[in-house]
């Protein structure tokens, strides 16, 4: 089954106006099946990116029994989904060093028509520069998550992590480096698909101008920090996400406004079941056994 993902921090209702309704154009012309939303304030917002995309959307505060500080202004996190979708669970990541940050980690179960649940995760890690320490733990704890409620289909897991491609946070995801003594291991779709750097938050953007210059303060300064992933055979032994495309979205101004702070990164994958006894019957004997997570 062929999917199209697509993850956009919408920068929740700041700046001009007309930003909602540029998202909303390219969510309409992308035609995306899972969307991860960050930053997406509960009042009717989600609501509003979505009109006429046919997608069903889920907003953090479904699934929480209170409202963490801060999200009426910064939004919190969200999903939207082809087909109807369920909330297993809404992770609250405000640990310690990073107690002001609202955006809750979101994972629904999505039924793919006759192929199954899967499960798909929208996250945030903490923003700050010097946040690292913070973002692994957050990262250990997305994982924990996954655990918890993975299906045989490969998990997909997209956001705004806030790191870069080389920071400890994203390595131990990749299964480049461990932390606390663990190690897993998903794939990184614009590692394997996309074209170029894959800036996502760049001082080409005016939208993010007035944060360098308060956070950064530095010229040229272009980072990639968004992000989908997909969990690979070790934790899937029976099913795969073959990544087929990975692209930039929400990159260009219109008419002098930028859709949002952030860019977005579409990807399409095809997913399937592939089960032992299919490779059994290829002739396989050894298919099916071995070393395989739960």
């Amino acid at each position: 089954m062929h999917l199209r993902i697509v993850t956009i921090n919408v920068q929740n209702r700041e700046g001009d106006k007309r930003r909602l309704d540029l998202l909303n154009q390219e969510l309409r012309r992308l035609e995306p099946d899972l969307v991860a939303l960050q930053e997406v304030v509960d009042d009717g917002h989600l609501d509003e990116l979505l009109e006429g995309t046919g997608l069903h959307g889920t907003h953090q505060s479904a699934g929480l029994p209170y409202t963490p500080p801060f999200v009426g202004r910064y939004g919190g996190n969200a999903v939207a989904c082809r087909w109807p979708h369920h909330i297993v669970e809404v992770l609250d990541l405000r640990v310690a060093g990073a107690a002001d940050v609202p955006w809750c980690t979101v994972a629904v179960k999505v039924p793919l028509p006759e192929v199954g649940d899967v499960l798909f995760i929208s996250a945030t890690a903490a923003w700050r520069l010097d946040d690292e320490a913070v973002r692994e733990q957050q990262a250990l704890a997305l994982t924990d998550l996954d655990a918890r409620h993975r299906t045989d289909l490969p998990t997909i897991i997209a956001g705004d992590f806030n790191a870069e491609p080389d920071a400890a946070s994203i390595r131990y995801l990749t299964g480049r480096q461990s932390l606390s003594g663990r190690s897993v291991h998903y794939h990184d779709a614009w590692a394997i698909a996309g074209d170029g750097p894959g800036h996502t938050w760049s001082v080409d953007n005016a939208n993010a101008a007035a944060l360098f210059d308060q956070i950064v303060r530095q010229p040229g300064h272009r980072r990639r920090l968004d992000y989908v992933f997909t969990g690979s055979w070790h934790a899937h032994p029976r099913a795969r996400c073959e990544v087929r495309a990975a692209r930039l979205a929400f990159d260009e101004p219109v008419d002098g406004v930028w859709p949002s702070d952030h860019y977005g990164v579409v990807v399409d994958v095809d997913i399937e079941i592939d089960t032992p006894l299919r490779a059994l019957s290829a002739g396989n004997p050894s298919a099916g056994s071995g070393f395989v997570d739960s």
